[in-house]
């Protein structure tokens, strides 16, 4: 990030950059920066996106070789195109000698990093990846918003915040909105605050919904559940995410078992630091041999409901009441 940041106050800009990653929000943020800084506002004759699956590359091309009318450069903005996932042999030979007017920007979610499009753009242009941010960094970046409002917040009321947000900066952007306009005559953001304005993800009943079920709570399981379905969330769905904590939990157990410090077990997890305690104790209330099976488990109810042999609905309860039960 820092790169691009640099090229745009030089004004010396690469020929073809690479964004991609899970970050969403920082991703539009360097796009919207680059395309800002590369191309004059509304400037529809030298500026063009392609977006999508359907992305003639010869078009591309064509496009490519065509000199800018009355500007300094031609740019080509390409989003979510799957380029960097499959064969595009002719595109990625074009990279190789860009006409010298040109400039790319190619933003995508996720890359191959063996395929040729990528090996070229590495060696010929800049890529910048846009992960999921650490606990610290979101921590520093939501102060600065805050305290550009003259509001503070103690670091218990932050990690409540981040519980219920989750990692995604985009969602962290909108409930931190939310919450400045909630105490906008008071200058301390409290937990009730909190509490009263943001709202929880569905990550986070899921992640109450398998601790009911390790705690053998079967009734508050099921209400979770219940709540989820309220809120309009398909059975699969929860199915899905389900199954994806218990993984979470196999590998937290197993990397823990290891001796892992947290911030290994983060990364390799796919987790934010500050979540890595709660579920190695989450993790707990299952044996291995367990959560191995309730993976296996939510795979065969997956396959029945997808080949008709069972109604979604009745898959996900039957899986909740056989892992919530006292005599697992």
């Amino acid at each position: 990030m820092k790169t691009i940041d640099d090229d745009i106050r030089s004004g010396n800009f690469k020929q073809i950059y690479l964004l991609y990653g899970t970050e969403a929000y920082l991703k539009k943020q360097y796009k919207d920066k680059l395309k800002n800084a590369m191309a004059a506002p509304d400037d529809n004759m030298n500026f063009t996106t392609f977006e999508g699956k359907n992305i003639n590359p010869k078009e591309v091309i064509d496009l490519a070789e065509t000199l800018p009318f009355f500007a300094d450069r031609r740019v080509i903005l390409i989003e979510d195109s799957g380029f960097f996932k499959s064969s595009c042999e002719d595109l990625a030979e074009y990279l190789t000698q860009v006409a010298p007017a040109t400039h790319f920007i190619f933003v995508e979610e996720e890359v191959d990093k063996r395929s040729k499009m990528y090996k070229t753009v590495k060696n010929n242009g800049k890529i910048v990846e846009f992960s999921a941010q650490s606990e610290e960094l979101l921590t520093r970046w939501i102060l600065t918003r805050l305290k550009k409002e003259g509001k503070n917040i103690t670091g218990s009321v932050m990690q409540l915040f981040l519980s219920r947000t989750g990692t995604d900066m985009g969602n962290i952007d909108r409930e931190l909105e939310k919450l400045i306009c909630y105490a906008l005559d008071r200058d301390v953001i409290t937990a009730e605050d909190v509490m009263a304005v943001t709202t929880e993800q569905t990550t986070n009943k899921i992640f109450e919904m398998v601790n009911a079920i390790a705690e053998h709570n079967q009734r508050k399981a099921l209400d979770l559940y219940y709540d989820l379905l309220t809120l309009k969330e398909p059975p699969m769905r929860i199915m899905f995410l389900i199954t994806r904590q218990f993984q979470i939990l196999l590998n937290v157990r197993d990397m823990a078992g290891r001796g892992m410090d947290n911030q290994s077990i983060a990364k390799n997890a796919g987790i934010p630091p500050f979540a890595v305690k709660r579920n190695i104790s989450q993790a707990k209330g299952f044996t291995m041999a367990q959560l191995k099976r309730a993976l296996y488990d939510g795979a065969d109810l997956e396959e029945s409901v997808k080949t008709g042999r069972m109604n979604d609905q009745m898959a996900v309860e039957l899986f909740i009441m056989k892992y919530s039960r006292s005599e697992k």
